[in-house]
């Protein structure tokens, strides 16, 4: 029997002293559509993460979105080739599918259920892709010397899927900050929120300019001066039409300025946020230690789980566990999406994608509650749910 739910898997990170502050900016009449405050919460959160350049959009798939599309309109890609996480959600490897790449899938990690790199380099060799996608899944950061390394010896574009892992860190190196483009999602119960809404961010101009032209139809109004002149010298563009001149085949991912106001006041207490479910993601692990398996981060790096992720040792077992959460009002629900190539948007194109680690995350895996107001005592008593349902099963 499952009991009205006590712990919810994530609560607002917009708390009320957050919605005054809003309350009173909206009191003076400030313009709600994308504009100088959007501006201004681009470059906090680049100076946050430690990149050159960020693109505000309306949510981390649509961040996904742009990576691709930046590249394939860069004119770098040596062939539309990609490696796909199977351990990720389906916006990560959707738009590959959309703008006709050639999507490759990798097995799953042991330890930290990101892409394995024994299996990617396999895959590196024998299909010699432009474009590697990696997942920070879940705020545990990927085994990043060896993906990097892997990087500079087969020469791929990283693309870098930070959306559930801001905060997260590889040795002292915020996640996010690895990729040529990285995204990042800032939807309810994500490590910090703008209600709905994502971010795009490089330290390689001409890519920036891609994403600030693709994200608005194509136009060039958001570049800087100098490079909007350019473009309209190259193409022998007269000044009334210039500010309405498509260059590219876009799209309107925009954002607003009132998400970009709730993002600067999340930024403002994001260290705090971060330490919270750092701090009970670690007491998750301290009380269920050798009980169930969890995602080994690596040395020197820091989880940021918007969840806590477990494996039980079997379906029987993840079932057990699963009703005893319900019984103590305790929400769960699959690890992620489970294997993104058990699903029919994949085998209906490709086969069955099936690995032996993303195959037991998709049907062992399971989430617990992890969020900035869950106390440790709340902690105890959900591991104390699982460990009831441990037993009985």
């Amino acid at each position: 029997m499952t009991n009205p739910i006590r712990y919810h898997l994530a609560e607002d990170t917009i708390d009320e002293k957050d919605i005054k502050e809003l309350i009173s900016w909206l009191e003076t009449s400030p313009r709600l559509t994308m504009g100088s405050m959007t501006k201004k919460f681009e470059a906090e959160w680049s100076k946050w993460l430690g990149r050159t350049y960020s693109v505000s959009n309306n949510s981390g798939s649509s961040a996904n979105l742009l990576m691709y599309y930046a590249l394939l309109e860069s004119g770098r890609l040596r062939n539309k080739k990609v490696i796909v996480p199977s351990v990720g959600w389906v916006t990560t490897i959707a738009p590959a599918i959309q703008f006709g790449f050639e999507p490759i899938m990798c097995e799953a990690d042991k330890e930290t259920f990101a892409l394995d790199t024994d299996y990617l380099e396999m895959l590196l060799k024998k299909h010699d892709p432009s474009v590697v996608v990696l997942v920070q899944v879940l705020g545990v950061p990927a085994k990043m010397d060896e993906i990097l390394s892997l990087k500079e010896r087969y020469g791929f574009i990283l693309l870098e899927d930070a959306c559930a892992a801001i905060g997260a860190k590889y040795r002292e190196r915020n996640v996010g900050s690895f990729g040529d483009i990285s995204s990042f999602s800032f939807y309810f119960g994500h490590q910090m929120s703008t209600i709905e809404g994502g971010m795009v961010s490089t330290d390689d101009k001409e890519l920036n300019d891609l994403l600030l032209m693709l994200r608005s139809h194509g136009w060039s109004k958001d570049l800087d001066r100098e490079t909007h002149s350019k473009l309209v010298a190259k193409y022998d563009i007269d000044d009334f039409h210039s500010p309405f001149v498509f260059y590219y085949p876009g799209f309107n991912l925009r954002t607003t300025d009132l998400n970009a106001k709730i993002g600067i006041g999340q930024i403002k207490k994001l260290n705090w946020i971060l330490e919270r479910r750092e701090e009970n993601h670690k007491r998750y692990l301290r009380n269920l230690e050798g009980r169930l398996q969890f995602q080994i981060p690596p040395e020197d790096s820091r989880v940021c789980s918007i969840h806590c992720g477990a494996l039980a040792k079997d379906v029987d077992e993840r079932k057990s566990i699963v009703e005893s959460l319900g019984r103590h009002g305790v929400e769960t629900r699959i690890f992620s999406a489970g294997n993104l190539g058990l699903h029919p948007f994949w085998i209906s194109r490709y086969g069955i994608g099936s690995f032996p680690m993303a195959d037991r995350i998709h049907h062992c895996g399971f989430f617990l509650p992890n969020h900035p107001s869950l106390k440790l005592e709340d902690v105890d008593y959900i591991c104390n749910a699982v460990i009831e349902g441990l037993k009985k099963g």
